[in-house]
This record gives structure tokens, sequence and C-alpha cells, in this order.
């Protein structure tokens, strides 16, 4: 698992100062990469970053939304219009506007190699970016992920457990080498 490379922004709103991945750790951070004008990230994902906020403790999961733009650069990479977009769609958690690199894609997309928008991006509690999924994703798995990244931090600390997160992968997880308790 590699450590999440730090957000790029120009701007934050909703929010009274700029947020990093280093302040928040001890927490899983959900990120929604999304561009106002489109359809899939209108429809799916903003709606389920506002459904991840609304479920989980501020106190266990952080959601940021992150506006990629990397097309109608003269439409949307306005804060202005940014604004208007979120007082008007009532999405009320911290907005980063990533920041423009000089090309199409911004700093932050690249940095994650996202291929579009909406792309979801889960960040463990030790910074670790344990999920990036384009596209839409299913509540009801999300929500079954959430929580195995908040009980794997849990059973941690408390002793409980010696697997490793490292040993579960998108595709499963792994016994301990001690067995089964």
């Amino acid at each position: 698992m590699i450590v999440a490379p730090e957000l790029m922004t120009s701007h934050w709103l909703n929010t009274e100062q700029p947020l990093t991945l280093r302040d928040l750790r001890g927490k899983v951070v959900a990120i929604e990469a999304f561009q106002m004008l489109c359809p899939g990230c209108v429809s799916h994902g903003l709606p389920q970053a506002r459904r991840i906020a609304d479920t989980f403790s501020p106190d266990d999961v952080a959601v940021i939304g992150l506006h990629c733009v990397f097309e109608h650069h003269d439409v949307q990479g306005r804060r202005e219009a940014l604004e208007a977009f979120l007082h008007e769609y009532r999405i009320g958690f911290p907005i980063a506007m990533d920041a423009p690199s000089g090309r199409d894609v911004p700093k932050t997309m690249a940095a994650y190699e996202l291929r579009g928008t909406p792309t979801l991006l889960l960040i463990d509690r030790k910074g670790r970016l344990r999920k990036k999924a384009f596209g839409s994703v299913d509540d009801l798995a999300l929500g079954a992920e959430i929580m195995g990244l908040l009980q794997e931090a849990r059973l941690q600390e408390d002793g409980e457990s010696d697997l490793e997160p490292s040993a579960c992968e998108e595709g499963g997880c792994l016994v301990p080498s001690n067995g089964m308790r």
C-alpha cells in the first residue's frame, strides 16, 4: 500500500482552513473527485459523498470533495461558479479545488492517476490509499469497506488482532499466520 499523496489545491470551500491528509491521520478519509458539469458526479458521486458524511461520525470519517477541472476550464475553473453550484446542491462538506497544472489534468488528479470523474478515494487512518474507484460505487459495499477500515484500526488499537492491514487486498484478506482466534 502506498501513502496517499497530499492534496494540491488552489482554494478550499466549506471549511475555515485548508485541510491536509497529514492532519486527518487517525480518521478514514473519503475523497470524491468530481466536476460540477459531470452528470455522473451530480447524480451519483456527490450524493454518495453526502450520504457518507451523514452516516459516519466526523470523528471517524472525513469527507472531502475534490473539484478536478480537466475540461471547460473557463467555466468550471471559477471559484464563484463552484460556490454557486455547492449552494444550489446544498453540499456542506469541505471542497478542495484541485490546483491547475498548466495542462489539462490538474495536479492532484495527476498525482493519483485518476481516469476521470467521479472517482472515489478511500484513505485509511494511517494515511494509506486503500481504494480508488472510477464511476458508480455501490453504497452497501462502500459502507462495508469504510466499516472494515474503522474496525481494522480499532482491532489494532485494542490488540485483538495480529492481522495487519497489508494482509487485505481488493480480492480478500489472508488469515493471520497464527491461525484464527
